[in-house]
């Protein structure tokens, strides 16, 4: 993760010995070596599924979210390429990081070079912070669409949806890579990093100003979104207040344009609100975890940590469950192209929202 955690403790887990003969290395031949601790069989075994089970149904899972929305014109929206930005956040994670923090994961030992090292961290830190920026412009984008549905169309453009798009992947990756780029994470602590690195291993440091300076992008964004779905919310419940109340009045069911189109926009509203909250619930651990460790000393279990970088990965693999659950036109793509049927000539033109 973009935020390694290293450990101040010389433990088995990071500590390099020359020539022993009762350790198990990384690199059995080497000198420097970084020191192996593997789990069991048992344990291994399951650890490799879990991990591996998560990785393709992220990749998979979030293909097809992008497939959907960008063959079939139904789906081309704002808030739908939005979505499918997103969706290749996702994929890439579980594309160019998860595969790679599974092995080294399991094994306690990184087998593919030390400049991958470096861009596996680069990558998992873009990623995460592009996904980041996507749910705060999607919040914003659905706090627009329920304060004033029918003006919306004409402020929340597909232009408009670009440039966010585009803001999200060009901040998230030249921060990162500028940030481990530069050197930037580790000054200050040079005679750490000089003391934990060995062959097999892939600890990047970053010091407490910029782990300060993570956590506070993380937090902002996320209060964003809590203060606009919040209002979301207590608007959405307004307006169906004020439905049910003329209807009570009529006597009859309201079914205006301007009321189908809120109803419409609630309700895509508290889908994505859910991908928001699994969002939070997924990272804010971690980077609770990776505030508290800066300040406090990297008191959290190794073991610990592990889990909290995992539950965050596996948010990669959950929003395509989230929309599968709550959407039936994604339903619907879904069996048009794993049977084939989006091959056919006008697929891209099918009625996903009929029956």
């Amino acid at each position: 993760s973009l935020f390694e955690r290293v450990l101040v403790t010389f433990n088995t887990e990071i500590i390099y010995i020359k020539g022993s003969a009762t350790a198990a290395l990384c690199y059995e031949h080497l000198n420097g070596s970084c020191v192996k601790t593997p789990y069991s069989p048992g344990p291994r075994l399951i650890l490799y599924t879990v991990f591996i089970f998560g990785a393709v149904l992220a990749v998979f899972g979030n293909l097809l979210v992008m497939i959907s929305i960008l063959h079939f014109k139904q789906l081309h929206s704002p808030t739908n390429f939005l979505i499918a930005s997103l969706a290749c956040a996702d994929f890439l994670v579980g594309v160019t990081v998860m595969p790679f923090s599974t092995v080294r994961s399991v094994e306690s030992c990184w087998y593919f070079g030390e400049s991958y090292c470096k861009f596996h961290t680069c990558f998992d830190g873009s990623f995460c912070y592009a996904s980041i920026y996507h749910l705060c412009f999607i919040s914003l984008d659905r706090y627009i669409a329920i304060t004033d549905p029918l003006v919306y169309p004409t402020r929340f453009t597909e232009s408009v949806s670009g440039m966010c798009i585009a803001f999200s992947w060009l901040f998230s990756i030249i921060y990162s890579f500028s940030l481990l780029g530069t050197g930037a994470n580790a000054t200050r602590l040079e005679g750490l990093v000089s003391a934990l690195t060995c062959v097999g291993g892939c600890q990047i440091a970053v010091n407490q100003s910029w782990v300060l300076v993570n956590f506070l992008l993380f937090f902002i964004c996320t209060l964003v979104m809590i203060v606009l779905y919040s209002k979301i919310f207590l608007i959405a419940k307004q307006q169906a207040r004020k439905i049910e109340s003329l209807n009570n009045k009529t006597g009859r069911c309201s079914d205006s344009y301007q009321d189908r189109v809120a109803k419409k926009e609630r309700k895509a509203a508290r889908t994505l609100g859910v991908a928001v909250l699994a969002f939070l619930v997924s990272w804010l651990p971690y980077f609770l975890d990776a505030i508290t460790d800066a300040f406090l000393g990297f008191i959290t279990p190794t073991y610990v940590y592990e889990i909290l970088v995992w539950i965050a990965y596996y948010n990669s693999a959950m929003n395509p469950l989230i929309y599968a659950f709550f959407y039936p036109w994604f339903r619907k793509a879904i069996k048009l192209i794993v049977t084939g049927k989006v091959l056919r000539a006008n697929s891209s033109t099918v009625n996903l929202f009929s029956g």
